[in-house]
């Protein structure tokens, strides 16, 4: 997993300190200057399943929504510092994915409610999506109670996908966390709001129910192509592939390199490069944010050979939610299997 530098945050830390200073910080639960709640995402896509969430009554900030940002190069500013530290909930991914998130927190000091997708991924308490729509809009429903668990991703929690072994960060392509996040938002918000509790949990079982329809394109995929090879640049895509009960066969020693910020050895360059200059998998999964000289001779590689490219990312494509931005990929994936076939 590629981090930005820990100098880099570290210096962006301790320069917290004077904006920290000026603009006062918060307390648990503390609704800032103007008595309204705010609630601050790492990336636009925490956001946005956060906005999902919280609806009209409160407007998210998300501190990374550029379309071409790069999160694991970002570097945090003392303004997001402030903004964590005066934020009512603050909604991340974890895993040591946007690490900067965890040192502005350890740095103020304070108690400030978070959610992190991480934590409720390790937990494990994950229902089936396909085992009925059981949420409702009862007022018991908790944070960990039925976060949904796609019927095919049962080995999502074992950490592992084709040998690439070790913890993948990239947990919004797991259908199970994003539900669980959207569940804890809400019982986190209704306890910051009580008059607002029955439309948090109201939304969050709507947008599990929206996850069904994501869930449907994968499960259809994992019956059609089941054990179908594919091919990733880099394995953000790894629990949409779990999912789609596909196989990864790209060399460990690429994606490792990848995942890690170092260069892939001419060896596995190369053997990637004849997979699929040979047509041995369906489709090539492209992260076009962090792309560089060898990712795109694996795009070219894979064009000339008639390999349809399907581009996963790591924050919102501008103009669609999540929602929206899940389904189009899963959808692409399933049609670029198709004309394969």
């Amino acid at each position: 997993m590629r981090m930005s530098s820990r100098a880099a945050l570290a210096a962006a830390t301790l320069s917290c300190a004077t904006v920290l200073a000026a603009c006062g910080s918060g307390t648990t639960g503390d609704s800032g200057s103007d008595g309204d709640l705010s609630v601050v995402a790492s990336t636009n896509v925490w956001g946005s399943i956060a906005q999902a969430v919280a609806g009209d009554r409160i407007e998210v900030e998300s501190l990374i929504s550029e379309p071409n940002a790069d999160p694991h190069s970002y570097e945090a500013s003392p303004l997001d510092a402030a903004a964590i530290s005066d934020a009512s909930l603050v909604v991340f991914n974890g895993g040591g994915y946007d690490h900067f998130v965890d040192d502005i927190l350890e740095s103020i000091g304070d108690d400030v409610p978070t959610v992190e997708a991480f934590a409720l991924f390790e937990s494990g308490e994950h229902s089936d999506l396909h085992s009925g729509h059981d949420h409702g809009t009862s007022n018991d429903t908790s944070a960990t109670e039925a976060p949904a668990q796609d019927a095919h991703d049962d080995s999502a929690h074992d950490h592992d996908g084709h040998d690439h072994g070790g913890i993948n960060e990239h947990l919004w392509y797991d259908l199970a966390t994003a539900d669980a996040v959207a569940h804890a938002v809400a019982e986190q918000l209704a306890a910051l709001d009580p008059d607002g509790a029955q439309v948090y949990r109201d939304n969050a079982a709507a947008f599990h129910e929206s996850l069904h329809g994501i869930s449907d394109v994968t499960t259809r995929i994992a019956d059609t192509h089941t054990d179908a090879p594919i091919a990733q640049t880099e394995t953000i895509g790894h629990y949409l592939v779990l999912s789609a009960g596909l196989d990864d066969v790209t060399p460990t020693d690429f994606t490792n390199a990848i995942e890690n910020g170092t260069d892939p050895s001419p060896a596995s360059i190369a053997e990637t490069r004849q997979l699929l200059l040979d047509k041995r998998v369906g489709v090539l999964l492209y992260n076009p944010q962090t792309e560089d000289k060898v990712s795109r001779e694996m795009r070219s590689a894979a064009e000339s050979s008639g390999i349809p490219v399907v581009e996963v990312f790591e924050t919102l494509p501008e103009g669609v939610d999540y929602i929206q931005w899940q389904t189009r990929t899963a959808e692409s994936l399933a049609a670029g299997l198709d004309s394969a076939s």
